[in-house]
């Protein structure tokens, strides 16, 4: 079991879970207290007296339900110093979710005068160490709510699920101070599956220890303990290559698998057209290019994100059979182009024969 305590001068981590209703922040927050041994603090979203109103009518009653999540979050968040001085903490919310959630049912007035009581308590809220923010689809999420079956959830709108999922995209996509791990919940059921709980402590681990969000491997040359400790190198992922490949039979050609790799930057070209499309129509629809773009990953980040590990993956292949440590030769490269004069270089290209 890990400590979350901060090398060099003693300070207690603070970890935020985050994610959309339904994605299992509190589940999670309840199993990491337990394994860490840390202090916790949890949203308290049942004293809220208009919650049952404004899942009937959200229009009607958002502003009083906002408002009253605003004050108490703020009350909330004025006891973390303290908690920390006890120990590590962990929290199933992060203070931004409040703006975020506003930012959906707020509007005119009501959001203006929102905006700046909420400023002017942001400034005095501690930042937490780490925000895990736990992702899963629409489906995945109204299937969850259904299963706890809590009463003011029973009539939940899809499309406000929907909604939000995309808000916390666009949240997460924008540049962060407080590093963020995102982690996929849509197959993992960390409850029940011991492998998927450890999945995610070892991420948090390799978050907290190294900013490296990447499972541990198996199988590598180098010991795990004294991988984790000084941090990965790309020479150790295409050392796991050469293990994966004699293990499991696959070939080694090296033509072969550059062939494997422009199979797969096309189909990496294929997903990218997708999104192009995605966000053209977000576009016709009246959105800016940037908001379009934010919600044409949210629906094609998880396709992206697998055609691009598989373009890596052949990459590392191709630098194992070609004999080549991929690490060295890119750091080579960079820094040639650290020292290159491109403006020089572009006038040279433009130079008439």
């Amino acid at each position: 079991m890990e400590t979350l305590t901060k090398s060099g001068p003693k300070r207690n981590r603070y970890i935020v879970i985050e994610g959309a209703i339904g994605v299992g922040k509190t589940t999670l927050a309840r199993m990491l207290r337990d394994y860490y041994r840390t202090g916790m603090q949890l949203e308290v979203f049942e004293e809220n007296p208009f919650l049952a109103d404004f899942y009937r009518d959200r229009e009607r009653y958002a502003f009083q339900t906002q408002m009253f999540f605003l004050l108490s979050r703020y009350r909330q968040q004025q006891h973390v110093p303290h908690l920390l001085e006890q120990g590590a903490l962990i929290s199933d919310y992060m203070f931004a979710k409040d703006r975020l959630f506003a930012e959906l049912n707020l509007a005119g007035n009501e959001w203006e005068i929102y905006q700046q009581i909420h400023a002017a308590l942001a400034e005095q809220i501690p930042s937490p160490d780490l925000i895990v923010f736990l992702r899963a689809g629409t489906d995945v999420l109204m299937g969850r709510i259904a299963q706890r079956d809590r009463t003011f959830e029973r009539d939940m709108d899809r499309e406000y699920i929907d909604a939000l999922c995309q808000a916390y995209e666009r949240f997460f996509l924008q540049p962060q101070q407080i590093p963020v791990l995102r982690i996929d919940t849509n197959n993992l059921n960390y409850v029940t599956e011991p492998a998927d709980f450890q999945f995610v402590v070892d991420r948090i681990n390799s978050a907290l220890r190294e900013g490296s969000f990447q499972q541990p491997l198996p199988h590598l040359a180098t010991g795990e303990e004294d991988l984790l400790a000084h941090g990965r190198q790309l020479a150790d992922f295409q050392r796991f290559h050469v293990e994966l490949d004699q293990s499991k039979g696959f070939k080694t050609d090296l033509y072969f698998n550059y062939l494997c790799l422009s199979e797969e930057m096309g189909e990496l070209g294929s997903e990218m057209a997708k999104l192009w499309r995605e966000q053209d129509s977000w576009v016709a629809q009246g959105r800016s290019a940037t908001q379009a773009l934010s919600l044409a990953l949210s629906e094609r980040r998880e396709e992206i994100e697998s055609e691009l590990a598989d373009c890596m993956a052949y990459l590392l292949k191709i630098s194992n059979y070609a004999g080549i440590d991929l690490e060295t030769a890119y750091l080579c490269k960079m820094k040639e182009n650290q020292g290159r004069d491109w403006e020089a270089s572009r006038r040279e290209q433009d130079r008439p024969e």
